[in-house]
């Protein structure tokens, strides 16, 4: 079907791949006494992890490289990175057979030889402050995280610290920033339960925050003496309280934020003098940033109407630098150290697009149609100025568990933005573009809205002018495949192709066998076929 394009698709390969700097390096970012980074050279597929001394000049450590340790394998992927507080072992884990089956090994930093403790098919990891001991979740047949282990090193045995029998609920275990407390998370996808541990405690008891309430959903995070715990208890998009660690239960619980039903509380990280709360508001992210010395607050601005924006790696709890990411559909992904003292913002890199990249050539847009309903649905839209329309254009959605879509960069989308293609997003409902209300109005009973709100989405273009029917191509993967499946089979005349990618269109086959990897979870998502309703 293909064979005339394989010239068109040599000369596409060549750009894609000549926009990429193929020897390039991460951000180093600071844990303990270090600054860890990766890199990539050229010609080679993976990239090595490295570190260097936090001092000016100190030489470059190598790590983990992917590269050797893929030697023998047609696959490499690490899962887990996790660094002990002195620095001196690594707990990291690799997967070398594609199907996310990871495996856990200990590296000894300083002489770069991995230790004989290991561990089968792992989840989250965590140190405990004594540096030798640690905990790991792993996963049942269903490729659910269901047990949390502890292990120190060089026992010959390990012990269970909890199982989950909920075949709803994933586990997983991680340390606070203030490094203080250690956490096992107990989450569905509408209900979670948390438990408490000093790190410095590793063989004590755990402690349970709030027991588990259907639809109550929370997590926590640790400075001084409370806890702060992002809760939906009042609302669906989330309020921000804090409790003391002495006594942690809801009825302890004290409003820092409140739940607002057009602001939706995605993220928050605490630091040493500054709470971070990471908003979506009109379906783009937002940065609120308060000085709990004075409990002062502001927001980061951000310099474009559409764009993607989130928190960064931040593992240092005693500094005033937030590190954020930031990218649109014309500005390649940036990293930026965000001083919460002086509000300034220091860009750390920006990813390189070689060939002359010139982002002025672009121009990106939202706008908004009107579903069946009412609903104003968002649509994020990229392309070259100067496009005759209606132009062929390309529109994409996902719309399921709440996922946000955002207005990414892409330099392989270069390829078509140049030769006159309109790029588009549609931000259905099912996703969580617009807050848990907008996931809950895409998802069980309301699932039809995803697929109406997309077709109401590809009718506004058209009426618009951006684009007519036989101009008109969509993509969707997995979740998004699912919606593919649906709008060309209720409105195949608005299609001119379909690029459905790992589609979930066997949903009612899938979700009647509860032995599939998977299935048991997503009843909260999809419904259980089992129950007519």
């Amino acid at each position: 079907m293909t064979a005339g394009t394989h010239e068109l698709q040599e000369a596409l390969y060549r750009e894609m791949l000549g926009r990429i700097q193929q020897t390039d390096l991460t951000v180093p970012y600071r844990e303990g006494p270090y600054e860890y980074y990766s890199r990539t050279e050229e010609g080679k597929q993976y990239p090595i992890y490295c570190r260097k001394a936090a001092t000016l000049g100190a030489a470059e450590q190598p790590v983990v490289d992917l590269n050797r340790l893929a030697e023998g394998h047609r696959f490499m992927a690490i899962g887990a990175f996790a660094v002990n507080d002195d620095g001196g072992r690594l707990a990291y884990s690799t997967d070398s057979t594609g199907f996310r089956v990871y495996d856990l090994h200990v590296r000894d930093l300083a002489s770069g030889v991995d230790l004989p403790d290991r561990a089968h098919d792992v989840g989250s990891v965590a140190w405990a402050a004594d540096g030798r001991t640690l905990f790991y979740t792993v996963k049942d047949a269903a490729k659910r995280d269901y047990r949390v282990y502890r292990h120190r090193l060089g026992a010959p045995t390990d012990d269970l610290v909890y199982e989950e029998p909920d075949e709803r609920y994933d586990v997983r275990v991680y340390r606070s920033r203030s490094r203080a407390f250690f956490f096992i998370a107990s989450e569905s996808h509408t209900t979670s339960e948390v438990r408490f541990l000093k790190a410095e405690d590793p063989a004590g008891a755990w402690t349970v925050v709030s027991p588990r309430r259907q639809d109550h959903q929370y997590s926590l995070d640790h400075r001084t003496d409370s806890f702060y715990i992002l809760t939906n208890d009042r609302g669906r998009n989330f309020r921000l309280v804090r409790a003391p660690v002495s006594d942690p239960g809801p009825e302890r619980w004290v409003e820092v934020l409140p739940h607002r039903a057009d602001v939706m509380l995605e993220d928050f990280d605490c630091f040493q003098d500054h709470l971070v709360v990471q908003e979506r508001e009109d379906g783009l992210v937002r940065l609120r940033i308060t000085d709990l010395r004075d409990h002062a607050w502001h927001r980061v601005d951000f310099p474009e109407p559409v764009y993607a924006a989130g928190l960064g790696t931040n593992r240092e709890f005693a500094t005033r630098v937030l590190r954020y990411n930031y990218q649109s559909f014309t500005t390649p992904p940036s990293v930026f150290d965000y001083d919460m003292g002086t509000r300034t913002a220091t860009l750390r890199k920006r990813t390189e697009v070689l060939g002359g990249y010139d982002p002025a050539l672009y121009e990106s847009k939202r706008l908004h149609a009107v579903a069946e309903d009412g609903a104003r649905v968002p649509i994020s839209l990229v392309y070259k100025k100067g496009v005759a329309l209606p132009a062929p254009l390309l529109l994409y959605a996902y719309g399921a568990y709440g996922s946000s879509l955002s207005a990414s960069f892409s330099s392989n989308r270069l390829s078509l933005l140049d030769r006159g293609v309109v790029y588009a997003i549609a931000h259905v409902r099912g996703g969580g573009e617009l807050g848990k209300a907008w996931h809950d109005q895409g998802r069980m009973l309301h699932k039809r809205n995803t697929f109406t709100d997309f077709l109401a989405a590809a009718r506004h273009l058209i009426h618009e002018g951006w684009t007519r029917e036989d101009r008109l191509a969509i993509q969707g993967g997995s979740a998004g495949g699912l919606t593919m499946g649906a709008v060309v089979n209720l409105r195949p005349e608005l299609f001119k192709a379909v690029l459905s990618q790992v589609p979930f269109v066997d949903v009612i086959n899938t979700m009647s066998d509860p032995s599939l990897p998977l299935t048991v979870g997503e009843f909260e998502e999809w419904g259980n076929p089992a129950k007519p309703e």
